[in-house]
């Protein structure tokens, strides 16, 4: 549900609702932090990477989510939110309402790829799409980097889900599908957006906790 809805039902104020997110989206990260600790025994082997887009605020002000998860079991082993600039025929609008905004991207891509080293087998196989971007950061870990041709989305997959008898990396797409149907804020056509990044960080570590406990197989 949105905030205003929770608070709405709850019969409490959004400022307690926003204040209870953040204090259950630390809880969730501590509690993920932890149970991650398992792949420390066996490391991941094969792995799948890729970004999901959102906004905050508005459509011209996009957001990057760094998405890894273990192939097969569909664990999530990590994510980094970033800010990137707006592209195609919103660029210009965004630029002259905005200016140029930081392409966060490249940091936080580093910064997933250190979190989740410990967890992956130093020859791990890690497969993506075809961005040009990706083989630099992959490689620089020392990973062995397997592409796959990206595909058109289906309606019914929230986009995600590929419209292909077989997917490569349908355990990401799969997962970025569960993200968009149960995170309201990431839903396709919605008018719940986020205001603050921060606040979606915390809604995705409240989500990744649910997930990787309670929707995939142990």
């Amino acid at each position: 549900m949105s905030q205003r809805r929770i608070s709405l039902l709850m019969g409490i104020s959004r400022t307690t609702v926003a204040r209870k997110l953040r204090f259950l989206g630390l809880q969730a990260k501590f509690r993920q932090l932890r149970y991650l600790t398992r792949f420390a025994v066996s490391p991941v082997r094969r792995a799948q990477f890729d970004e999901m887009e959102t906004h905050e605020h508005s459509k011209l002000k996009p957001l990057s989510i760094a998405l890894m998860v273990e192939e097969g079991s569909r664990k999530i082993l990590g994510f980094e939110v970033s800010s990137m600039p707006a592209k195609g025929h919103l660029a210009k609008r965004a630029r002259k309402k905005y200016g140029r905004r930081l392409d966060g991207r490249p940091m936080a891509m580093r910064k997933l790829f250190r979190e989740v080293d410990q967890l992956l087998d130093p020859r791990a196989t890690v497969t993506s799409d075809q961005n040009p971007n990706y083989p630099t950061w992959i490689s620089s870990f020392g990973y062995i980097h397997k592409t796959v041709k990206g595909q058109r989305g289906s309606i019914g997959g929230q986009g995600e889900l590929k419209k292909v008898k077989f997917d490569p990396i349908f355990s990401l797409n799969h997962t970025c599908a569960m993200f968009r149907a149960n995170v309201n804020r990431l839903f396709r056509k919605t008018w719940c957006t986020t205001k603050k990044a921060e606040a979606l960080v915390d809604h995705l570590w409240l989500y990744m906790d649910f997930h990787n406990q309670f929707l995939t197989k142990n």
